[in-house]
């Protein structure tokens, strides 16, 4: 069930600025920021990406994130899976809990997305992404 490693995002203050290091100093194809509250800059590499992520409001989680973690840090980790809605089920069955209403909602790739509970994956949120 469990595909590809499609992302690491990391929270940050200001995403365009960690990004642009990836850019300058390793030659990292940046992309141009998503303007979403729940995404941020991807920077390309040749077996996954980054996603720097900073907060769009004081209310947003990435806000309450930082404030717990002010230099910043891996915020979740999200994988690919074939099929989301199976991927959900298997998951509810197994005891991992689905976080919000369990319905998937489009990522910034296009693709429906869901994040899992961090106390259920050793601590670390994990987004599972359609492939």
């Amino acid at each position: 069930m469990l595909g590809r490693l499609n992302h690491v995002a990391i929270a940050v203050n200001d995403a365009a600025k960690a990004a642009r290091i990836y850019g300058t100093a390793f030659g990292a194809e940046v992309s141009a920021a998503v303007p979403l509250p729940q995404h941020g800059v991807f920077v390309a590499l040749p077996n996954t990406k980054i996603e720097f992520i900073q907060p769009l409001g004081e209310s947003s989680p990435i806000a309450k994130f930082l404030e717990r973690n002010a230099d910043g840090g891996i915020h979740h980790i999200c994988y690919e899976v074939p099929d989301i809605v199976a991927a959900r089920d298997t998951l509810i069955r197994e005891g991992a809990r689905v976080l919000g209403d369990g319905t998937p909602k489009i990522g910034a790739h296009g693709k429906p997305v869901l994040f899992l509970h961090p106390k259920d994956f050793s601590g670390a949120l994990v987004e599972i992404e359609q492939a």
